[in-house]
C-alpha cells in the first residue's frame, strides 16, 4: 500500500492522488482559483496567467500546468498572486470589446465575473484604437465569431484540433499582432468546419458565441396568420434547467412543454419520436446490410457534424454512411406533411421549429437534401441555450409551472428514443429492435450498459444475438471517429456498426447546451438522466411503440417501404470545403 500523498493549501493540509495538476488538487479541496484557458477534457495551455499560485521555495507558479508533488505549500491569495491577476485582467479589458450590455454572453461571461470579482472599475491601460476593430464574422450557419473578443487563451483551438482533429481555428502573427483566426484568415462559413460549437462552448468571453434565430421564431409565433409546431431533442430535457437554477441531468420535460405553450408554440411534439421513426428505418437497414454482406460497417447518420465530416474528408466511405436522416430530419417532414390533415392547418401558414442541444443541426437544416418542394421541412433550430433565453425575455418563472404533456400522437415516444441523447444511445436502441427484427424473440435485458459511458470517447461492444457475433463501436469526437475509420481502411476493423457522435459525450454536451467545459460531471449526470426516464418508460424499445405503429399503418406501409424512403432517407454526396459558403 502506497503512503499517503498530501500537500498544503493556503496551511491546510489536502490528499491528493492521480489529479494532472495543481488546479485539480485546488478545485478537489473545495477552493478555486479564477482560469480562462483551463479546460478539464483539454490539454493544460498556461496562457492566460490568471490561476498563478505562490509555492513556497517555487515562487509563481501557474496552477493548471505544474503537477501536485507530496509537501508542496501552495498560498493561493498572496498579494502578489493578487496583483498578478489584476493586471492580467486590465491588459484584457484594455484590448477587449466591452460593449457588454450588448453582448450575448453578458452575466454568463468569465472575463465579466472575474473583473466584478477582482474590483476593476478603473483600467489604466489605453482602449483599443477603433481602427484596430476587427470585422464579426456571421457567415457561419451556426456560429458567430467576434474577434474583437477573443482573449487569445487558445482555447477553442485546442477543443477543434483535440476534440475534431481540425485545425480550423488557429493562431496567427505574432506579439501583440497575434490573433485566432480560421484557415488563411477566411470566413468561417468558408472552412471546412463541421459547426459542431465545442469553440463556443469552450470560449470564456463573447468571442464564439451560437447564432442567435430566436427574434425569427418570435416573429412567426407573433404572426397570427402562422400555426407553429415545435419539437426537441432528447438532451435538452435534461440540460435547460440549468438555465434556472435546476441540477444538472434533471429530467423537465413536462416544464419544458408548459414554458412552450406559454411562450406562444401552437402544438408541441417530441423528437423523440423521430428517434424511434430512425430506428425502425435504421434496424432494418442495418440488417439488410448484415444479410448481404455489402457496405459494412454500417455508419449513423444522426450527427450532422459528422455527416459533413465524412463528406468533405472521407467522400469515398460515404457508402458506408446510413441514409437514414436525422430524428429531426425524419419528425419534420412527418409533421409537414400530417400536421395539416390531423390539426387542420394549411401547409403554407405551418412553421416548424427545433430546439436542439446541437449547433450543427442550424446547418442541417439549411441542407438541400432537407428541402422538399422548395422548402425546408424544419423552418428554424434554436438551441438549448437559446430556448432558454425566450422563457427568460417571456417573463415565464420556469420553476413554479405546472408540467404539462406533449401534444399527440407525435409526441409520445419510448425509452430507446430518449437515450438517443447519450453516447451509444443510437446503437443501444438499435440493438433492442434489431435483435427482435432479427430472431422473432423479446429481448429481455434491455439495458446495454458496456456501450454507455461519457468520459471514454471511444467503446468496443461484442454482442452474442443467438449465435451470432456483432461487433459495435461507439465513438465521440471525430479525432476517434477518425481512428476507426483509419481501422476500416487498413482492415483491421472488426465491427459491424459505427456510431459517432462529434460532442464529447454525445449530444448532451453538444455546442447549443448550457455551457459545462469547467466541470466533466455535467455531461454524466445529463447522461445519468436521459437513462434514468428510459428505465421509467412503460415501452422501452422503439418498434413498441403504439403511435410508430400506427404511423406505418396509416402512413408509411413498413419499414424501409418506398414511401418511407421518399420521406426519412436521404443520400450523400461528395463535398469540398466551403460548398455551404452560400447558406
Amino acid at each position: 500500500m502506497t503512503d499517503k500523498k498530501t500537500l498544503f493549501i493556503d496551511g491546510k493540509e489536502v490528499e491528493f492522488t492521480n489529479e494532472p495538476n495543481l488546479l485539480e488538487v485546488i478545485r478537489k479541496a473545495g477552493m478555486n482559483v479564477p482560469t480562462f484557458c483551463y479546460r478539464p477534457d483539454l490539454t493544460s495551455f498556461g496562457a492566460c496567467r490568471m490561476c498563478v499560485v505562490e509555492v513556497e521555495g517555487r515562487g509563481i507558479q501557474s496552477s493548471c500546468t505544474m503537477p501536485p508533488e507530496n509537501g508542496l505549500k501552495i498560498h493561493l491569495n498572496t498579494e502578489k498572486t493578487r496583483r498578478i491577476r489584476r493586471t492580467v485582467l486590465e491588459l484584457l479589458l484594455a484590448n477587449h470589446d466591452r460593449k457588454c450590455l450588448t453582448c450575448s454572453r453578458s452575466g454568463n461571461c468569465e472575463l465579466q465575473q472575474y473583473a466584478q470579482e477582482y474590483g476593476i472599475t478603473d483600467i489604466r491601460f489605453p482602449d483599443k484604437a477603433e481602427q484596430d476593430y476587427l470585422p464579426i464574422d456571421d457567415s457561419s450557419p451556426s456560429l458567430v465569431r467576434d474577434p474583437n473578443k477573443c482573449i487569445l487563451c487558445g482555447a477553442c483551438v485546442r477543443a477543434c484540433s483535440e476534440f475534431q482533429g481540425h485545425a480550423v481555428l488557429g493562431f496567427a502573427n505574432r506579439g501583440s499582432k497575434t490573433k485566432v483566426q480560421p484557415m488563411n484568415g477566411r470566413p468561417l462559413g468558408q472552412v471546412d468546419c463541421v459547426n459542431c460549437g465545442q469553440c463556443a462552448a469552450v470560449c470564456p468571453t463573447g468571442a464564439l458565441t451560437v447564432k442567435d434565430d430566436t427574434d425569427k421564431v418570435w416573429a412567426e409565433i407573433t404572426n397570427p396568420a402562422k400555426t407553429v409546431v415545435v419539437q426537441m431533442a432528447p438532451a435538452t430535457r435534461v440540460a435547460l434547467g440549468e438555465m434556472f437554477g435546476l441540477k444538472p441531468g434533471e429530467n423537465i420535460i413536462g416544464l419544458m412543454n408548459a414554458a412552450l405553450r406559454k411562450i406562444g408554440f401552437n402544438y408541441i411534439f417530441d423528437t423523440n419520436f423521430g428517434a424511434d421513426l430512425t430506428i425502425m428505418e435504421e434496424a432494418t437497414e442495418f440488417l439488410d446490410r448484415l444479410k448481404s454482406g455489402k457496405n459494412l460497417p454500417l455508419f449513423t447518420s444522426c450527427c450532422p457534424a459528422w455527416v459533413k465530416y465524412l463528406e468533405t474528408a472521407h467522400p469515398d466511405m460515404l457508402n458506408h454512411l446510413s441514409s437514414c436522416k436525422s430524428p429531426m430530419g425524419m419528425l419534420s417532414p412527418v409533421l409537414v406533411d400530417l400536421v395539416p390533415k390531423n390539426f387542420n392547418v394549411e401547409r403554407e401558414n405551418l412553421v416548424v421549429v427545433a430546439v436542439m442541444p446541437c449547433t450543427a443541426k442550424k446547418y442541417e437544416c439549411k441542407r438541400p437534401e432537407m428541402y422538399r418542394n422548395g422548402k425546408a421541412d424544419t423552418d428554424y433550430v434554436i438551441t438549448t441555450q437559446e430556448l432558454g433565453k425566450m422563457i427568460k425575455s417571456a417573463g415565464i418563472d420556469f420553476k413554479s409551472l405546472t408540467p404539462e404533456d406533449h401534444d399527440s400522437p407525435f409526441g409520445e415516444y419510448s425509452g430507446a428514443g430518449t437515450i438517443f441523447g447519450a453516447s451509444g444511445g443510437v446503437a443501444e436502441a438499435a440493438v433492442r429492435t434489431a435483435y427482435e427484427f432479427a430472431t422473432g424473440e423479446q429481448l429481455k435485458d434491455v439495458d446495454i450498459k458496456q456501450m454507455r459511458g461519457t468520459s471514454d470517447f471511444s467503446r468496443t461492444v461484442e454482442l452474442d444475438v443467438k449465435g451470432t457475433k456483432l461487433v459495435v463501436r461507439v465513438v465521440s469526437t471525430l479525432v476517434e471517429a477518425e481512428k476507426a475509420i483509419q481501422e476500416i481502411k487498413n482492415g483491421t476493423a472488426n465491427f459491424q456498426m459505427l456510431e459517432v457522435m462529434a460532442c464529447p459525450g454525445g449530444c448532451i454536451n453538444g455546442g447549443g447546451q448550457p455551457r459545462s467545459c469547467d466541470d466533466t460531471n455535467i455531461k454524466h449526470s445529463r447522461a445519468l438522466g436521459l437513462y434514468k426516464e428510459d428505465e421509467e418508460l412503460p415501452v422501452r424499445k422503439s418498434h413498441m411503440n403504439p403511435s410508430i405503429q400506427k404511423l406505418y399503418q396509416e402512413y408509411l406501409e413498413h419499414p424501409a417501404s418506398h414511401k418511407a424512403h421518399e420521406i426519412l432517407h436521404t443520400d450523400y454526396k461528395d463535398k469540398f470545403a466551403g460548398s455551404y459558403k452560400d447558406i
